[in-house]
């Protein structure tokens, strides 16, 4: 019975070996592109399983992730073990612009941190310098590695219900915005943060929320809301930026969100401003896309558009779940058809290891042909541990067979 018990056992071994054998580089490559959030105050098994096979290539921190109790410590527990699980350092990304976008409270114990609008409204750089460093000093001590920040849409319009309501702009004039988003900045790279300018093209000038639906900018944006993008790139102030979900006729005549529309990212982002960086969506389970576009085609399109890094946080009430796995079918399954290029894939890839280059690791680990040896190097550990299973899975079957044999005999005399 127990040689029985053990042969089962070996089976289900073999079995759990042959569905993770082959680790496709293309399935590798598609889970650099997914940036995922997890759920409650703890390591997630599910989640930790998709970063260990490099499912996942960043996670984002939200509210909902801070232990209440003893939070800096429990939270750092939580990024360390995801970070060691990931076979390509992973980027731990978090919405911590200040005030009301802050989800590093100081209820559990964290420095107290101030709106974009209260940093920049003593008129110097001073306050923007102390909060930014004690903002970027914090998330270094953390793990988290990239914040999703600063803000440099322009405060164009003071009825905005998401920007200007908020105070997460530094100001209604570029050259401002400009200049204090460059020492948000610097505070961070001193620190060995990344930051991530937001919300592309600009949502300054709108009068909705994308969090709740489609928002029109056509007749409000302004052509001066692309200057902080341009000088901020040209002067190499631009680790990464965020796509916004807002609808700009005059800069899309189909009437593309900017997340999804080609003539934005590519056209605009990558042609005319000359950003060869790595691209983030805004959440892709807002409503100004879930309402509007299934999720084949708003994968789709944001690929084709030519972002690198789509989020799907599954933090917004009422929206449905995105699974990884289903994320990757969905994404594989196009590749093959052809409807998203093999090359489209790679580029990203390329961007985003190139990013990840920053955060002081070794060159050599992000160099695309060590990685690829890393993965077939798994690949043939794996074949190899199948075949021993298999060699003693056959054994336990013949020695199990013989056993019933004798018993079968020994049953007739």
């Amino acid at each position: 019975m127990k040689k029985f018990c053990l042969t089962i056992l070996t089976l289900l071994q073999l079995q759990l070996l042959v569905a993770q054998t082959k680790i496709d580089s293309l399935d590798f490559k598609i889970g650099q592109m997914i940036l995922i959030g997890f759920p409650g105050t703890e390591v997630d098994p599910k989640v930790l399983e998709e970063v260990r096979e490099g499912k996942v290539g960043s996670i984002i921190i939200f509210e909902k992730n801070i232990p209440p109790q003893n939070s800096f410590i429990a939270l750092k527990k939580i990024t360390w073990t995801y970070q060691h699980a990931a076979p390509i350092p992973l980027l731990i990304g978090i919405d911590q612009e200040g005030g009301r976008v802050n989800r590093l409270k100081d209820k559990y114990g964290f420095p107290r941190s101030i709106t974009a609008d209260a940093m920049a409204s003593s008129g110097t750089l001073d306050s923007v310098q102390f909060y930014s460093e004690s903002t970027a000093s914090t998330l270094a001590g953390l793990g988290i590695n990239i914040n999703f920040a600063p803000v440099v849409d322009l405060s164009s319009n003071p009825d905005n219900p998401i920007i200007a309501k908020f105070g997460r702009a530094f100001s209604a004039n570029e050259d401002s915005v400009i200049l204090f988003a460059k020492e948000f900045i610097k505070q961070h790279h001193k620190l060995g943060v990344l930051t991530v300018l937001k919300h592309f093209p600009g949502h300054g000038s709108s009068k909705g929320d994308t969090h709740l639906g489609v928002t029109d900018v056509t007749n409000t944006w302004q052509e001066t809301e692309l200057k902080p993008y341009q000088v901020l790139i040209d002067s190499g102030y631009a680790d990464a930026v965020m796509t916004s979900h807002i609808v700009n006729k005059n800069l899309d005549e189909g009437g593309y969100p900017g997340t999804l529309s080609a003539d934005i990212i590519t056209g605009i982002l990558r042609n005319k401003l000359k950003f060869d960086g790595v691209v983030f969506t805004d959440d892709m389970q807002m409503f100004a896309i879930t309402k509007n576009y299934g999720l084949e085609q708003a994968i789709k399109l944001t690929i084709n558009a030519g972002v690198d890094i789509m989020t799907f946080s599954n933090n917004i009430y009422g929206s449905e779940i995105r699974t990884v796995d289903r994320v990757h079918e969905v994404i594989r399954g196009m590749v093959q058809r052809g409807e998203i290029s093999r090359s489209r894939i790679d580029e990203s890839f390329k961007r985003i290891i190139r990013l990840k280059k920053k955060l002081n690791h070794t060159s050599d680990f992000f160099r695309e042909d060590f990685l690829m040896a890393q993965l077939t190097k798994k690949n043939e550990e794996i074949a190899r541990q199948k075949i021993v299973l298999e060699e003693q899975l056959a054994d336990e079957q013949k020695n199990h067979g013989r056993k019933k044999k004798k018993r079968r005999k020994k049953d007739r005399t």
